[in-house]
């Protein structure tokens, strides 16, 4: 099977590669979201030593910068309240996180989440995390950008390898919203 976006030796529908994610991405990929087709997710095998975008993009493509996303979790906080959410943005562009993250959730102060939090409540290894398999009560805030990209780079839940699927299928994952502004050009 040929990628349809960037240059790698190895691309397979994610659903024959069940063993190379972690539990929660591989029960989402399983278990299928909004009519997407599961031949539609493809699973490439990476390097994690080349896992950052910068060295990712050299590596397997250019064209990967503009169609590549990034998964960070949030936790916003009003009184002793705690919101925890992800954001997905393209990778040229940053999270608005003090301006459209804090009002979309309705909190008084909004912060990337601490690693560990990250880490433990999502299942999946930092630097990999994923919109695909996230916890079906938070908030899934998501660029337009992203969904108007044909195909979409994002992580696979672990540092070792990516998922390229419709951005259109982003939209459908739980919890997702697309939200104007989200992602600001770095």
């Amino acid at each position: 099977m040929h990628a349809p976006i960037g240059s790698f030796e190895e691309a397979r529908p994610a659903a024959e590669r069940l063993e190379l994610l972690t539990a929660p991405v591989a029960a989402a990929v399983r278990e299928g979201w909004g009519g997407i087709p599961a031949e539609q997710i493809i699973h490439v095998d990476t390097d994690p030593e080349i896992a950052d975008t910068a060295a990712f993009v050299e590596h397997h493509g250019n064209d990967l910068l503009n169609c590549s996303a990034n998964c960070v979790v949030v936790a916003g906080k009003r009184g002793e309240d705690v919101t925890l959410a992800a954001c997905l943005v393209l990778s040229h562009s940053r999270v608005d996180v003090n301006g459209t993250v804090r009002r979309h959730l309705g909190v008084r102060k909004v912060r990337f989440a601490p690693m560990d939090t990250a880490v433990g409540d999502t299942g999946m290894e930092y630097g990999g995390i994923t919109p695909v398999g996230l916890p079906e009560s938070w908030p899934l805030l998501i660029d337009p950008a992203v969904v108007d990209q044909e195909w979409v780079l994002i992580g696979s839940g672990s540092r070792r390898g990516k998922l390229i699927m419709p951005g259109k299928a982003l939209a459908a994952l739980p919890g997702a919203v697309v939200v104007e502004g989200l992602g600001l050009r770095a």
